[in-house]
């Protein structure tokens, strides 16, 4: 009796150590809103993540209203959360400048950076009977900014530098209800700030008929953004180049993740990055390259992973 009471523990001991040993990582990736292409792009980096580990890491992609809400809960946040967010709004954050005066708080000093994503792209976005087609044509225009996101921040930025504040009328619908108020013509355009091509763009040049607004090398440098120039035929419709600006964007996680974790997300990340873009091109626009982009410091397995592949990454990054 003896021999099998030991015999049953030792039995239970191991299943016990296989299953810990068999056991797959969790990760929670916050996005944005469900009908952004960086939702879509955190579904495709869930999936890549999975097949590239063989389903040791389990990518879980949430929700989100904006980059805003995402770097907030980085202060409330445990485990291995990873969210996205332009590179500006961590430094904000770190200062307690903007939309997080008042909220400082040093967890945000815990924030550590994995890899750059396709960059925020501007899409002014308008119904092709009204004819607009440059930034002053926006004048007398009924315009969707949306709530809360990056996008909508940086419209609004831009309705003021350009003197468009009293010009323009502003819609109050949510974005993701943008494409079917177009149609209706309930507005006369609406602003995105998705990586391109843009799901809610490519439908609103499928359903209605688009035009982009284009910039001139003077209204891109009034912006203090980077030019960025969506090519002709991106989407349905649009034959010629649009001139607009962008802004990097980054994955972060915070010092929660373990090295082994960010180590093993980033290194994955990279090399199912070309298996990505061959079915959605906005990953063909990443590269090592874009890792300068990054504000605060690279989390020491995420480094791990640079140093051996070459890519360099700044000083003040380490």
């Amino acid at each position: 009796m003896k021999l099998l009471k030991h015999a049953l523990v030792a039995g239970i001991c191991a299943v016990a150590l296989a299953g810990t040993a068999n056991a797959e990582t969790r990760v929670t990736y916050k996005s944005a809103k469900s009908s952004s292409s960086y939702y879509q792009m955190g579904v495709q980096i869930a999936e890549a993540v999975k097949a590239g580990t063989n389903g040791d890491i389990i990518v879980t992609v949430e929700e989100s209203q904006g980059s805003v809400q995402n770097v907030m809960e980085a202060a409330v946040r445990t485990g291995n959360y990873v969210f996205t967010t332009p590179p500006a709004l961590v430094e904000l954050a770190h200062n307690g400048k903007a939309m997080f005066e008042g909220k400082a708080n040093p967890k945000f000093d815990e924030i550590r950076a994995l890899f750059p994503i396709p960059s925020l792209t501007m899409h002014f976005v308008m119904r092709a009977d009204t004819g607009a087609k440059s930034i002053s044509d926006l004048a007398g225009k009924s315009i969707l900014l949306g709530k809360g996101s990056f996008g909508a921040r940086e419209g609004a930025k831009y309705l003021k530098i350009f003197d468009l504040e009293d010009k323009v009328a502003l819609a109050s619908v949510e974005l993701n209800a943008a494409v079917a108020a177009l149609k209706n013509k309930q507005i006369d355009g609406f602003v995105t700030a998705g990586s391109y091509p843009a799901p809610n763009v490519i439908e609103a040049a499928a359903s209605t008929g688009v035009t982009l607004i284009s910039m001139t090398d003077d209204e891109v440098g009034r912006t203090k953004r980077t030019k960025l120039v969506i090519p002709a035929g991106t989407y349905a419709g649009v034959d010629t180049d649009t001139v607009t600006t962008s802004l990097p964007v980054i994955a972060y996680t915070t010092t929660d993740m373990d090295d082994a974790t960010a180590y093993e997300l980033t290194k994955t990340y990279w090399e199912e990055k070309a298996k990505m873009g061959d079915a959605n091109p906005w990953w063909k626009g990443v590269d090592g390259e874009m890792v300068a982009n990054i504000y605060g410091k690279i989390h020491p397995g995420a480094l791990k992973y640079y140093d051996e592949a070459g890519i360099a990454v700044p000083e003040r990054s380490r």
